[in-house]
């Protein structure tokens, strides 16, 4: 199929959906929304307890676009360097280079980023806008496509740094992961059984199937999505009503009204669309805005969640036709 074909964008998600399918078990929607988060250009969070897949996830996803992978395990202990690179002196030509750090690739994997400080934490916030790294002054762009998936777990766990706001914001999307079905586990456990290895995915079968080049065509046919005005209004409202909901302190700002118009457009095309519909903001409106907001103190004692009050908002604000 060609490019420039419509309906292309659909092909290629089926075709990296197919694959991913030989590794993964029943993580439908994690794929999804990675998916609208790989089309729109954006960043995805990864929120669960360890051994829920996601890096497997994003480790398949790499390997049937055939892209350069790196995974960096945030540590305490790790620095801003570590992760962005530095400079060091060539005896031998008595002049500095560059010795670049593991940013420098198409996929980065955050493994675990909240168990770093938020100094290191920081390292990845000009990567992440801009795409780009300032070392000793000097600005480098990063590779295209470029994107950061990170991992972390559950704040409850011992060990853990809250994201700074400034970098949660960078996210386009945070995706929970919950336990699979006991269904799902069986499949996961006869896998295994018949010799299934998820540290050799060469041995499972899965093959690119695309290449950067053509996501950065789907990201084209993204673009040209249509979306009614009265969309446009339904996101301002919801969006707006973050700042004024009484269980809200801080709401999204406007980012987030770009973010849910993206990752709309996104979604409609991966559900075989060229048209935005209102379903398509329900959908991905706690992904994209569960980052964005912050609980009053009372609220976060009592065990509310975002995904609640997000509920909440979206029930009370009227539906377009």
């Amino acid at each position: 199929m060609e490019r420039t074909e419509k309906g292309y964008t659909k092909y290629i998600v089926d075709k990296i959906k197919k694959e991913i399918d030989k590794v993964i078990v029943e993580q439908e929607e994690m794929l999804k929304y990675c998916m609208v988060g790989l089309l729109c250009g954006g960043h995805v969070l990864l929120e669960g307890v360890p051994g829920l897949a996601k890096t497997l996830m994003v480790r398949t996803l790499a390997k049937t676009m055939n892209v350069d992978f790196k995974r960096i395990q945030f540590t305490p202990d790790l620095m801003p360097s570590d992760v962005t690179g530095t400079k060091i002196f060539n005896m031998q030509t008595r002049e500095f280079e560059l010795k670049k750090g593991p940013i420098f690739t198409n996929f980065l994997l955050a493994d675990e980023i909240n168990r770093t400080p938020p100094k290191t934490q920081a390292g990845l916030l000009e990567a992440m806008e801009e795409q780009a790294v300032t070392i000793d002054g000097q600005n480098i762009h990063l590779p295209s496509p470029y994107m950061v998936f990170a991992t972390q777990n559950p704040l409850e766990y011992e060990g853990t740094y809250p994201l700074p706001e400034a970098l949660l914001d960078r996210f386009l999307m945070k995706v929970l992961i919950d336990y699979p079905s006991a269904q799902a586990e069986k499949e996961v456990l006869e896998k295994y059984h018949k010799g299934f290895n998820s540290i050799d995915i060469d041995s499972t079968g899965v093959e690119p199937v695309c290449s950067g080049g053509d996501i950065l065509s789907c990201r084209e046919e993204i673009k040209n999505v249509q979306v009614d005005s009265s969309i446009f209004d339904y996101i301002i409202q919801i969006v707006r009503e973050t700042r004024n909901f009484s269980s809200i302190e801080v709401g999204s700002s406007p980012r987030g009204s770009i973010a849910l118009l993206q990752s709309a457009k996104a979604y409609a095309v991966i559900n075989g669309r060229d048209y935005v519909i209102p379903e398509d903001i329900k959908a991905i409106a706690y992904p994209v805005l569960r980052h964005r907001i912050s609980l009053r103190p009372e609220l976060t004692i009592e065990g509310i969640k975002e995904d609640k009050v997000i509920e909440s908002i979206l029930t009370q604000i009227k539906v377009p036709r």
